[in-house]
């Protein structure tokens, strides 16, 4: 593959947590979250990305939302859990995603907010258009996911360089 052809990248946050008395990284999904996270699967499928590659924060939360998500799509990528992506700034997940190997057109990050929100923001300057419109009005709720496309090298990704060509949420 050439680094010319457009990239994919997902933005996904992590479905909807629970609040039991338990760490900040070990807090698991709640019903609606398990529910919210296969329907955002199955509309990741439906986008027809072929993803090479699923970066996962560690958090039980984002775990549970990518095991749940992944059952629906036709085929499964190999999935690395980053330590680096929780609680992570966008600054910080842009220095993960340099480190991309070429060969890996696209792919999937689940995160947590505010770092996946802002990312989205950062990497598509000013996301014109009607999913630009719908991130701006409805924020980045729980199992929300922005597809970004960029063109050359994960190493030259940084902002402004992506473009905004779609955003779900769970109630839209």
């Amino acid at each position: 593959m050439s680094v010319a052809e457009p990239r994919k990248i997902v933005l996904f946050r992590h479905a909807k947590a629970d609040w039991p008395q338990v760490t900040d990284h070990e807090r698991p999904l709640a019903e609606r979250g398990r529910m919210d996270a296969a329907v955002a699967g199955r509309r990741l499928a439906d986008s027809g990305i072929p993803f090479d590659l699923a970066l996962c924060s560690t958090a039980v939360r984002t775990r549970e939302t990518w095991k749940l998500a992944v059952q629906e799509l036709p085929h499964r990528p190999k999935t690395v859990y980053e330590e680096r992506l929780y609680e992570a700034s966008p600054g910080e997940i842009i220095a993960v995603l340099n480190e991309v190997p070429d060969d890996a057109r696209n792919l999937v990050l689940i995160g947590h907010n505010p770092g996946v929100h802002g990312l989205a923001e950062i990497l598509s300057g000013a996301a014109d258009g009607a999913a630009g419109e719908r991130m701006k009005r409805r924020g980045f709720p729980a199992a929300a996911f922005a597809v970004l496309t960029f063109d050359g090298s994960w190493k030259g990704l940084e902002p402004g360089a992506a473009a905004l060509a779609d955003y779900w949420a769970p109630s839209d």
